[in-house]
């Protein structure tokens, strides 16, 4: 599985952004995804994921409320709606992908859970 990450940039407070992952290869289309932020320094801190079918979705503390993780099994594709952006939101995004079988129950919230990642775009939250 192929991952490409985009959507990011410089914005500022309380605006919205949308971050997308494109995945490509054989297995793409029967990945739970996930999407991870990282500081310089610090742990890869867990977003959002969401199922293969698209029926379940799992928030971390920092994305609950604002952010929504959607996706689109016709194009291979995975959104990260962020809204309401705050400068601490500032880190690298990574979009991962969880190719394990059988699926979980709910999508892992454990970096080391994916397989794949992508390269990564950064969200500069700033005035």
């Amino acid at each position: 599985v192929q991952l490409q990450a985009f959507g990011g940039g410089l914005t500022p407070p309380g605006a919205s952004l949308t971050l997308s992952c494109a995945a490509s290869g054989r297995s793409a289309g029967s990945a739970d995804m996930g999407w991870f932020r990282q500081v310089s320094g610090l742990d890869r801190e867990f977003v959002a994921a969401i199922s293969r079918s698209g029926e379940t979705t799992y928030y971390g503390n920092s994305a609950k409320g604002r952010f929504t993780i959607s996706r689109d099994n016709a194009k291979n594709t995975v959104n990260l709606q962020m809204n309401s952006l705050k400068p601490e939101d500032t880190a690298v995004y990574y979009c991962a992908a969880d190719i394990s079988y059988p699926p979980p129950k709910i999508p892992h919230v454990m970096a080391a859970s994916y397989q794949y990642w992508g390269q990564g775009t950064q969200v500069t939250v700033s005035s």
